[in-house]
Parts: C-alpha cells; structure tokens; sequence
C-alpha cells in the first residue's frame, strides 16, 4: 500500500540507527584518542630529546593494578614512555604527593587502548617524584621517579 508505514518496522529502523550512531561515535572517540596519543610522542621526538627513553608498563592482572617498573631514576633530557599493557589507567604526577615541586607534567588522559603511551619529558629538577593513577591508588597503584642532575 502506497504511504504506508508500519510502526514496528519504522520503530525498529530508528533503534538500529541509533545503534549505529552510538557504534560510530565510540569509534571515532577511540580514534580521537589513538591520534592524541600519537601527537604526544610525536611531541617529544619533535622537541629533540637528549637522553633516554624509560619505559614504565601499567596493568591490571591477577597480581592486580600496578607499573612496571614502580620505582626508576632518569636525568633531565629522558622520557618516561607509560605504556598500557592491560586495564584502564592514567598517569598523575600530584602536585599534592609533590609539595614544594614545580614544573610537574599535566595529569594524563586515561590510557584505554593496549600498548597506547603516554610520554613524559624529564625538565623538572633533581629529586624524588611520586605519581600514581588516579583511579587505582588507593590500590596501591603509584610509583616513584628519582632525577638527577
């Protein structure tokens, strides 16, 4: 019959349409933060770092949430690369845990996607810096950053 519209079908055209739209958005959200990831580390090779590169592992397993290494020393010019190997975390150096300390690198995004990095560029001074993630600390998620001169 011509014009007409049958309200299951109709109903059922809207739902999966909107299902589509949620999928793609969470698609592009995904991207969105791939592409933010890359422009992080794309920054540090920019800006010419001098030394190292320290790699820092975050999981959540059977051992439970935790970076790998937790405790590191690295000079000024080193980057601290985190690394997402499993779970949902992020990297926040407080400046709370870090009284007196300046120069601290902005709190990360959360690290979603496996092997997704976050770079930290080593210019603050010689000392003992403590950071953690966020969601995780009070399940002893942190972790210690010595630099030297």
């Amino acid at each position: 019959m011509k014009g007409y519209f049958d309200l299951r079908t109709g109903s059922a055209l809207l739902i999966g349409a909107a299902a589509f739209m949620v999928a793609c958005g969470d698609a592009s959200k995904s991207a969105a933060t791939a592409d933010s990831t890359k422009r992080q580390s794309a920054e540090i090779t920019e800006t010419g770092s001098t030394g190292k590169t320290i790699v820092v592992e975050a999981y959540s397993d059977e051992k439970g949430n935790y970076f790998k290494p937790n405790k590191l020393e690295a000079h000024k010019g080193d980057v601290v690369r985190f690394v997402l190997k499993s779970g949902v975390h992020n990297v926040n150096f407080l400046a709370d845990s870090n009284a007196g300390r300046t120069g601290l690198p902005p709190a990360s995004d959360m690290l979603q996607l496996p092997d997704q990095t976050y770079d930290v560029k080593v210019t603050f001074g010689e000392g003992h810096y403590y950071f953690q993630c966020d969601p995780h600390a009070a399940l002893g998620m942190i972790g210690h950053l010595e630099v030297e001169d």
